[in-house]
């Protein structure tokens, strides 16, 4: 009977070896991804952030549905710690942040959770382009008359923002004088400031800037575009992805055709540091910290996905005129947490800058 019992349990083993095991369900199989963008709907974030948004799921496998939920205000600080303190940690989560790592790079501390401990999953390098009130005094029938302009006002977002680091910096080193002027909660209420003549100097990223802008405010004459941010990589300048098209040209050959040299000194190396981190990685895609690696691994293999998407393309052409791209995979992680560290002369030199409002 023993030798029976034995025999009947080695073919059981046996049986039950050869049979196909269950492939496991891929993670995000009946789940809802909710994507968190720092700030608010309208603006350049919100426009890129939703068109992100409406292709990502089929690119994930399991396709999950996926919502969209704005949280804004601070410059975008406050949905950046939304998602590191209080969004699921379970990966239905996720962050389409405009600045983060810029506003950490500057000044860790104002990041409650530490930057460097959530989970990227992509990031997309960025420009702004900037743009003044035609009407202002005397008048801008060039965009390099910026220099000989009187009593501009600039807006920005928040004091420590990069939008307003380099809006600053650029009118600096132009040698413009202005007042600036920020708290704006969304790139689309520093929209209409300038269209009520509240501010006349402002700068968005290009969903905004060719979605709305230039459709409309630059057609009619109410503003006049002035420049973009070029791309640096720590070494040379180059046209970003997102401003090729534009009739306008990058700071550097705007200010050399304004003012007849080449820029240089310490603004113009605070402004190269602030692209070398706010271009690089204008937007950073990112989980919770502590989220499970199966849901990290997933999200990452669906934003390589989505940068072969044609549709995704087509729609991107359609709203905004160009189509963001993606840089991802297993080493996101390291990627930027290296951009976010600067030489402490370099914070230092840009924490006075701020907090002097002139420098």
């Amino acid at each position: 009977m023993r030798l029976r019992a034995t025999l009947i349990g080695l073919c059981a083993a046996a049986v039950l070896g050869a049979l196909p095991v269950a492939a496991q369900e891929p993670y995000y199989k009946g789940k809802r991804l909710s994507v968190l963008i720092n700030y608010a709907p309208g603006g350049p974030t919100d426009i890129e952030g939703r068109l992100f948004a409406r292709h990502i799921g089929r690119n994930i496998e399991g396709e999950p549905s996926v919502i969209v939920q704005n949280i804004d205000g601070a410059g975008g600080l406050i949905g950046t710690t939304y998602l590191g303190e209080i969004a699921p940690k379970d990966g239905t989560a996720m962050g389409y942040l405009t600045g983060a790592v810029g506003v950490y790079a500057n000044d860790p501390e104002k990041h409650r959770v530490d930057l460097r401990s959530y989970e990227f999953v992509g990031y997309q390098s960025g420009t702004a382009v900037y743009y003044v009130r035609g009407d202002l005094a005397p008048g801008i029938a060039d965009a390099t008359d910026i220099v000989k302009t009187k009593g501009l006002i600039s807006g920005g977002l928040a004091a420590d923002n990069s939008k307003d680091l380099l809006i600053r910096l650029t009118l600096d080193i132009l040698g413009v004088p202005f007042r600036h002027v920020t708290g704006y909660r969304s790139n689309q209420a520093a929209r209409l400031a300038v269209q009520r003549n509240e501010i006349n100097f402002f700068a968005e990223s290009p969903p905004g800037y060719r979605s709305v802008v230039e459709p409309s405010m630059v057609k009619s004459g109410e503003v006049v575009p002035l420049y973009y941010d070029p791309h640096y990589n720590g070494e040379a300048l180059s046209t970003p992805r997102q401003a090729e098209g534009l009739p306008m040209l990058p700071f550097h050959e705007f200010y050399r055709k304004a003012r007849g040299t080449a820029p240089s000194g310490p603004l113009w190396d605070a402004y190269l540091a602030s692209l070398a981190i706010n271009g690089a990685m204008q937007r950073a895609l990112a989980l919770p910290p502590n989220a499970p690696p199966a849901a990290v691994g997933a999200l990452r293999a669906a934003v390589l996905r989505l940068n072969a998407d044609k549709a995704f393309a087509e729609d991107a052409t359609r709203v905004m005129g160009f189509v963001p791209e993606y840089e991802g995979g297993a080493d996101s992680n390291a990627q930027v947490r290296r951009v976010l560290t600067v030489r402490p002369q370099m914070r230092a030199f840009i924490a006075d800058y701020l907090k002097s409002g002139r420098k």
